[in-house]
């Protein structure tokens, strides 16, 4: 067993907001694809990790990470009336690695999320039940969880994510000069966005913030 916390990127969702040609995290950014970079990110952390994913991104998530760490879940039907939703990811993914000392969660849809990042807010979970990263005082992502918390973790279902054990377990905001930690993807305009900032714009995400974990 890692005695480092295990990053738990989320990749199962299926980003029905994003309106343009096939899913949002296969689109290019840089030289790779949004989830292509969000994985090279967690790897060059160094953590261990585990993505949360479907058949139709599991051969994509497998070019960057070893396929024993790609966990399958049903694909996502927006015609389904009981999705499985981001409780259901996070569980899998800390039921896949339940011996770690914590776990990350991180949107797959977060690629400019610097892996020193991912170190600042893992540090802090030897202190702290919870942590999440922050940037000028606005929360985001990864959010992280040590392993007093794995019932509760292992508890979420359906839609519900972990929002609601930040207000319950004294957490830790870890604050970073990160903007990768607000800027996630759900249409066409916050992937302009992001890739711009990754162009070295000097744009800001606007004050909505990052969908919960």
């Amino acid at each position: 067993m890692s005695d480092l916390p295990t990053v738990i990127v989320l990749a199962a969702g299926g980003g029905f907001r994003f309106t343009g040609d096939g899913h949002k995290l296969a689109q290019n950014l840089r030289h790779s694809t949004v989830l292509g970079t969000t994985l090279d990110q967690v790897v060059a952390s160094r953590l261990p990790a585990v993505v949360v994913t479907t058949a139709a991104l599991a051969d994509l998530a497998a070019r960057h990470v070893a396929s024993r760490d790609v966990i399958v879940l049903p694909a996502v039907d927006s015609m389904s009336p009981e999705p499985l939703g981001m409780g259901y990811s996070i569980a899998a993914g800390v039921a896949a690695r339940a011996n770690s000392p914590g776990w990350l969660i991180l949107p797959a849809d977060m690629p400019l999320v610097l892996p020193a990042t991912l170190l600042a807010v893992a540090a802090q979970l030897g202190h702290h039940p919870a942590a999440f990263a922050q940037y000028r005082g606005r929360r985001g992502h990864p959010v992280g969880f040590a392993a007093e918390l794995y019932s509760e973790l292992m508890a979420l279902s359906g839609g519900d994510g972990a929002r609601r054990l930040l207000s319950r377990y004294p957490a830790a905001a870890v604050e970073v000069d990160d903007r990768g930690v607000l800027l996630d993807i759900d249409t066409e305009s916050d992937l302009g966005l992001l890739r711009r900032v990754a162009a070295g714009s000097p744009e800001m995400p606007q004050a909505r913030g990052v969908s919960s974990s």
